[in-house]
């Protein structure tokens, strides 16, 4: 697993599986967002993923976002999520670069 950070409590990182997911919990991340639809050829099912974090008491958020297609609102939502979450996050789609659009997006909207 190789996260991109974007600052210290912020990565992305492409499709996660569950060796990505367990590796991720180790290098001690605290909270996972994936923003890539089930619906997408080639995404691994949240669902599955999801009780592996939550083994681990780390949450674990579904916010798909359609590539090309990010609103406001999504950057609305994820700044929400990130002015709650425990850090360091960990965000993912297919490639990474949705999340990172997204992150920017959102930083219009996080609290100071």
């Amino acid at each position: 697993m190789r996260p991109n950070f974007l600052t210290d409590n912020f990565a992305v990182h492409e499709q996660m599986d569950a060796a990505d997911i367990e590796a991720a919990l180790a290098a001690g991340f605290k909270t996972i967002i994936c923003n890539r639809p089930d619906s997408e050829d080639g995404a691994v099912p949240f669902d599955s993923l999801k009780p592996i974090a939550e083994a681990q008491n780390v949450p674990i958020i579904y916010q798909p976002v359609v590539s090309g297609a990010i609103s406001d609102d999504d950057a609305r939502q994820l700044a929400e999520i990130l002015d709650s979450a425990e850090k360091p996050v960990l965000a993912y789609c297919r490639s990474g670069a949705r999340c990172t659009v997204l992150f920017d997006m959102a930083q219009a909207y996080l609290s100071a």
